[in-house]
């Protein structure tokens, strides 16, 4: 696809949308039965190889590091956020710049989520975590300590103040598609409600009931704007697959929505596995959904990133996966290496003259010590979050490149207990 200025417009104002620029092809399959696998998702941007990482930049930017940046180190896609995008800049003004992509200088393919999330958050003002157990008392009233809830459902949409000014919203199916196909990312997907593990099973197969309904009007909406917006590149719709903890929920949520079909025909180009779910179980959960999913589609795993996550969630069907979790914690100071985290403004790396780590190839291991990360951190300087978040974007997107190869070269179990028998997670060192 042409990426320069006047080749760019002239391919943007000639061309006809179309469906065969999406496409997805399995490769290699894990052997015991299992549904992992790697394979090819094609887009009007490019192709991104599977099983890969996501990275986040949640408002058409990878907080701290360049677009360009997050291309040497090896991203494929990026993902950014309606909601946020919708407030600011607003999406008419993404479409006006020619897209997502081009509006952030992003060459690459592109993924939006609808909206879903915040329906969540701004509700009852979780973040997006797995839990380790569904504990605590069950509640459809359920609300963080300390968090006001700025955001209500009901069966046509959610209502929601804006966290920026306080300013009254509302989105709905057909207004989440209306963003998502201004912003113009290469995959997109449907509006639906994410519960929490403390929400009531009465509650989760409400939920699932008002999350089906609305699948149904995103795809019509998504089927009417694709015809209206032919001009620009075909964008893929994934639907959410919901149903918490809950098996039964779950299975159900895959075979109905797989059913699902617009008015002239149009089928989901694939699935997102969504929702609430404890992380002892993600494996499971994965496994449920895949069972039912059909396996010439793409699966997004939603919101992981921790590399135990990662495995577990590939090993069982997952194609790609997203998560702010490697920027966020770089941005806090938290390293990432094969062994674990660690904290580098901790006093133990004040004359540590050494990289973060002398086995990876990012920018930031090729020219700076630990010592002087550490005196960043201390001194409050931008360019701490910058060196940080490339490294540990980069151990992110290596690590699904090995885990990728892996499959491919038949030794997939061997390297899953070789870096998980190092992997500790959390690593204290002196000076903590």
């Amino acid at each position: 696809m042409p990426s320069s200025g006047a080749s760019w417009r002239a391919w943007q104002h000639g061309r006809v949308a179309d469906r065969s620029e999406f496409s997805f092809d399995v490769g290699t399959r894990l052997d015991g039965g299992r549904h992992g696998r790697t394979g090819v998702i094609s887009t009007p941007h490019g192709e991104i190889a599977t099983p890969a990482f996501i990275p986040v930049g949640t408002k058409a930017s990878v907080k701290a590091v360049l677009p360009e940046t997050m291309r040497e180190i090896g991203a494929q896609a990026l993902l950014a956020n309606a909601y946020h995008l919708y407030l600011q800049p607003g999406s008419d003004v993404v479409d006006e710049a020619g897209g997502l992509g081009k509006f952030m200088n992003w060459p690459g393919p592109t993924f939006t989520d609808s909206g879903g999330f915040q329906v969540m958050s701004l509700g009852v003002g979780f973040k997006k975590v797995l839990a380790m157990e569904a504990v605590g008392v069950r509640s459809d009233q359920v609300i963080a300590a300390g968090k006001e809830r700025l955001a209500t459902v009901d069966d046509d949409g959610v209502t929601f103040r804006s966290h920026l000014d306080g300013s009254k919203h509302r989105f709905t199916p057909e207004v989440s598609m209306g963003i998502q196909h201004q912003l113009g990312a290469d995959i997109m997907f449907a509006f639906d409600e994410l519960t929490t593990l403390m929400n009531t099973r009465g509650y989760q197969e409400k939920s699932l009931q008002r999350t089906h309904e609305w699948a149904q009007r995103c795809i019509d909406e998504h089927e009417r704007l694709t015809a209206v917006r032919s001009h620009r590149p075909y964008q893929a719709l994934f639907a959410v697959i919901q149903g918490a903890q809950y098996e039964d929920l779950r299975r159900k949520a895959c075979r109905e929505l797989e059913t699902i079909r617009g008015s002239g025909g149009t089928e989901f180009d694939g699935y997102g596995i969504g929702g609430a779910l404890e992380k002892h179980n993600l494996g499971t959960i994965v496994g449920w959904c895949c069972d039912e999913l059909p396996e010439a589609k793409p699966r997004h795993m939603l919101g992981i990133s921790e590399p135990e996550d990662m495995f577990t969630a590939i090993e069982n069907g997952a194609d790609t996966f997203d998560c702010v979790n490697p920027s966020r914690v770089a941005r806090n100071a938290a390293i990432y290496v094969d062994e674990g985290r660690f904290n580098i403004n901790t006093a133990r790396f004040k004359r540590d003259f050494t990289p973060i780590d002398e086995n990876c190839d990012c920018y930031t291991c090729a020219n700076y010590t630990r010592a002087y990360l550490h005196h960043l951190f201390k001194a409050k300087e931008m360019l701490s979050a910058t060196l940080c978040t490339i490294h540990n974007e980069r151990f992110t997107i290596r690590l699904v490149d090995r885990i990728r190869a892996s499959i491919e070269g038949g030794y997939f179990d061997e390297f899953k207990k070789e870096f998980l028998g190092q992997w500790r997670g959390r690593i204290k060192v002196p000076g903590e």
